[in-house]
């Protein structure tokens, strides 16, 4: 039986989302266990109002928490008894465990799979891969999100290369189409980091399309987009921020006359849908590609299915071997791709 391992702390809502999660998580599959990290008397406290499977349950106690307001680098070194770190010292302990879900500080995570977790050989850098809704109802991923503000032209195509996998192993898609962020869709638009990376990923093994303009990013037209870490997140921010502001004015707006709330009634299923389309719960964590063992970052906003659904993403690219795909994928791209 697979073991999960989930932190419990650093998110915004507290341990008790993450216990609910998780147990709704072994509830939904038979096939895995999971490994509560943290705070252990609260977290004993928390389980003590649920019935549940007291065998696939596990609780491994942790002193500290990393909370979002530390040094990430400083935190992880020095909070030795911290829930993530104690997470990962079980991950990287225990041969039954094959992946860790935390929905704590970014940057935290990050930094301790970097150094508990381990590189998979031949990756020049691990990158983080947020999944998003696209307007056909389908899901566009982008790498690297944040992990990597700096980047060289083969950085991003092993980013391309493992956002591949991903997709063949997480969405079920056999030829991920795969573009590369950029400031226009012509072979010659951009800079010359551009161009060099434009050049290198047309080699690639996989499916390139070209560049692709950032108004386009959620238009369904693309299953994979490839970024420099920088300009990624700038990508990623720009699209979370737009989509706050438009919801909150369009209730605003709603709000100031009769006629609009009379309206509003009308369209009140259309405005769930269009709510249950946009909660970044139902979509999974960022997986943080690259590392040993699977790492999955949820939302710091997330609530108990958001922890759910990142557990269940573990557990399906576990069953895929992704790791062990990425680490073969790459390997072979060292022996027939000139850079």
């Amino acid at each position: 039986m697979m073991k999960i391992i989930v932190d419990c702390h650093g998110n915004d809502l507290g341990a008790s989302v993450a216990v609910q999660g998780s147990l709704s998580a072994i509830r939904k599959y038979d096939d895995i266990s999971v490994v509560l990290v943290g705070l252990e008397d609260e977290i004993k406290k928390i389980l003590l109002t649920y019935d549940y499977d007291e065998n696939r349950v596990e609780v491994y106690p942790a002193s500290e928490i990393i909370t979002n307001e530390e040094s990430p680098t400083e935190a992880v070194k020095t909070k030795k008894d911290s829930s993530l770190c104690k997470a990962f010292e079980f991950l990287k302990l225990d041969k039954d465990a094959v992946g860790l879900v935390s929905c704590g500080s970014t940057g935290a995570v990050l930094t301790a799979s970097f150094l508990k977790a381990g590189r998979i050989k031949g990756v020049s850098r691990p990158a983080l891969c947020p999944i998003l809704p696209t307007q056909n109802n389908g899901k566009v991923m982008l790498i690297d999100s944040g992990a990597n503000v700096d980047c060289k032209p083969i950085n991003l195509c092993h980013f391309a290369l493992m956002a591949s996998a991903y997709a063949k192993a997480f969405l079920g898609k056999e030829n991920p189409s795969v573009a590369l962020l950029n400031i226009g869709t012509e072979d010659k638009k951009g800079n010359e980091f551009s161009h060099e990376c434009f050049k290198l990923l047309s080699k690639m093994p996989i499916n390139f399309v070209g560049n692709m303009e950032a108004r386009d990013f959620l238009s369904g037209k693309y299953d994979i987009v490839v970024a420099d870490g920088f300009y990624g997140n700038i990508l990623l921010k720009s699209v979370e921020g737009t989509v706050g502001f438009v919801l909150k004015e369009l209730k605003t707006n709603i709000k100031q006359s009769f006629l609009s709330k009379i309206g509003a009634l009308f369209m009140k299923r259309t405005f769930q849908n269009m709510k249950e389309k946009l909660n970044v719960s139902n979509h999974g964590g960022a997986a943080f590609l690259g590392v040993k063992k699977l790492v999955v970052k949820g939302h710091g906003a997330g609530d108990s299915l958001a922890f759910e659904q990142c557990i269940g993403q573990v557990r399906t690219l576990a069953k895929n071997n992704l790791c062990k795909v990425i680490e073969s994928e790459i390997s072979a791209l060292g022996e027939n791709f000139d850079e």
